[in-house]
């Protein structure tokens, strides 16, 4: 079982609103022995957040076609009842109001995974790093 996924931010304050408004939140503050750091936990799991004082810019997982390394979370919006350009017009103006813009990284789509058809789109948290939001899209019997 996954514990949880950690994340290092820039500013620690601005990736936890961020996060909330994907549905998590705070559930423990620590440091880590030289800086801040949390957990935030949510339907989708648990993540831990570390800001990084005198932080780099990270690499370019998404548009850097020879990058390796972990590439994106996923969060799979089936139980929103939303589809994915309506969810992310309401997150737009959710980070509309905390002072921030969306960054899409790849407009909604749909997309064949398996067997199965799914609506797809990427955005980027406020430090730049890709997540995948994914919808399964309703099967349809065969006649």
């Amino acid at each position: 079982m996954l514990h949880h996924i950690s994340i290092r931010t820039a500013d620690i304050h601005r990736a936890i609103a961020f996060y909330q408004l994907l549905g998590f939140a705070v559930s423990d503050r620590f440091s880590t022995g030289y800086t801040l750091a949390c957990w935030l936990e949510g339907q989708q799991g648990r993540l831990e957040l570390i800001q990084i004082p005198q932080p780099a810019p990270p690499p370019d997982a998404f548009g850097d076609e020879h990058y390796v390394g972990y590439y994106h979370l996923s969060f799979d919006l089936a139980e929103t009842g939303q589809t994915l350009p309506q969810w992310l017009t309401a997150l737009t103006a959710k980070l509309s109001q905390i002072g921030h813009n969306l960054q899409i990284l790849l407009p909604p789509e749909q997309q064949m995974i398996g067997d199965r058809l799914y609506e797809v789109a990427f955005i980027a948290d406020l430090d730049g790093l890709p997540i995948e939001l994914i919808r399964p899209l309703p099967q349809h019997p065969n006649p």
